[in-house]
């Protein structure tokens, strides 16, 4: 039993938004433990008096693999002509995907802490865990067929693992430098058409002022050296893209907790030079200024999002589709994965949207795509998607890190 509870509290404090936070310069705190009581959990930093009596927490991951018999498969919406099917099952915690040039897709994951490798042998999956106990592996890209494993605390490069299921790991850690707070430190990572490794390094808090090494995104050559900062006021990014035409960078963030539950919504952001300022922890969402960490004229000089991607969404994944399986209009639309909520009364998100707009950014509209992973009427849920793999034949995959499944979306006329 003790073992039970030990595993269980593991998982919950996994699942949160925070880990062990930087202490804010002007944030209010969560209410003080009484004398010998342990210290509150770290996603309730920055929650106030006023919140004091709330039962909200974060929802754990499961922890288990789900058959592919209770995977709820048929309770997804789809538009006309699109179909769902499980492409691979029993990946627990699954986030992250990338794939080699001989087929097969490499899957990140959090709080696990292993890297999957799936492989497809006409029509047929299999999953083996290529590394396991890391720290939060949540990134994996591949290049030059050799894969990348960011976790919080290492770099790992698997040359030509494809081939070679033994393939030793080359240890990179030292020449990137990681900073070493777990908090918000979880990464999704990719290879730009710059041939630049880009890498997030999210705040060590729900809010704060960050120290120097936080709250932006840099990128670097493949092997760890020429360092850029290239954003910053980035509070969590957990996905970003390239725009097909004009190359720009296009991220996702997430905002912080402990504002209401409609407040401040996350982001989809556009970055169309390096060197911005995208506002954390001054300047929320479209505009809105923090609560807490307050200054004269906070959303001066910072880039407002694109759109607004609703409150508490943990939006994650971002793709632009440049694929020829699905209709004409979805040509350079982008797919974006809405984990879900828990710092909100009544739950939001659990579904995959799409979001359509002019190259500069405007005139973004949104739309439903991929729905069914909650009931609304009775706030229940099944599954949490999070990110997205292009196939070559223009088929979509979309992970689930609740169930540890990956699922095949197909068009045909």
């Amino acid at each position: 039993m003790l073992a039970r509870i030990a595993m269980f509290a593991s998982a919950l404090a996994l699942a949160a938004c925070q880990t062990s936070p930087t202490a804010p310069a002007a944030a209010a705190p969560a209410p003080a433990a009484a004398p010998g009581a342990p210290p509150a959990p770290a996603w309730q930093q920055g929650r106030s008096a006023e919140y004091a009596s709330s039962t909200l927490a974060p929802v754990p991951g499961r922890m288990t693999a789900t058959p592919a018999a209770d995977i709820p498969i048929n309770n997804f919406k789809l538009p006309p002509g699109f179909k769902a099917e499980i492409w691979a099952n029993g990946l627990v915690g699954g986030r992250a995907m990338t794939r080699g040039d001989s087929g097969k897709v490499y899957v990140g994951t959090r709080g696990i802490g292993r890297v999957y490798e799936v492989a497809d042998s006409g029509g047929q999956r299999s999953v083996r865990v290529l590394v396991d106990k890391l720290t939060q592996p949540a990134g994996v890209t591949m290049r030059g067929g050799s894969l990348y494993v960011f976790a919080i605390d290492k770099v790992l490069r698997y040359d030509g693992i494809e081939a070679n299921p033994n393939a030793q790991p080359v240890d990179m850690t030292a020449a990137f430098k990681l900073p070493k707070e777990q908090h918000h430190n979880w990464k999704y990572v990719a290879f730009g058409p710059d041939g630049k490794l880009y890498v997030p390094f999210g705040a060590p808090c729900n809010i704060c002022v960050p120290t120097d090494e936080y709250a932006q995104i840099r990128r670097y050559n493949a092997d760890g050296s020429g360092m850029e900062v290239i954003a910053r006021g980035v509070r969590n990014t957990q996905g970003f893209a390239w725009h097909p035409e004009t190359r720009e960078l296009w991220f996702t963030d997430h905002g912080r907790d402990w504002m209401g539950d409609d407040t401040p919504e996350d982001e989809l952001n556009r970055m169309p030079r390096a060197g911005l300022d995208f506002g954390f922890p001054h300047c929320h969402a479209a505009g809105v200024p923090d609560k807490d960490i307050k200054k004269n004229d906070p959303c001066s000089g910072v880039t407002l999002p694109v759109q607004t991607m609703g409150p508490h969404a943990a939006v994650m994944g971002v793709h632009f589709y440049t694929g020829t399986m699905f209709p004409a209009e979805y040509r350079n639309t982008m797919f974006l994965a809405r984990k879900g909520s828990w710092n909100r009364s009544k739950k939001y998100g659990y579904d995959v949207i799409t979001v359509q707009a002019d190259a500069d950014g405007k005139n973004a509209k949104v739309t439903p795509f991929m729905t069914g992973f909650m009931d609304s009427g009775t706030q229940a849920f099944s599954g949490r998607p999070t990110y997205f793999l292009q196939m070559p034949d223009g088929s979509l995959l979309v992970s689930d890190e609740q169930l540890g499944a990956i699922y095949r979306v197909s068009y045909s006329r």
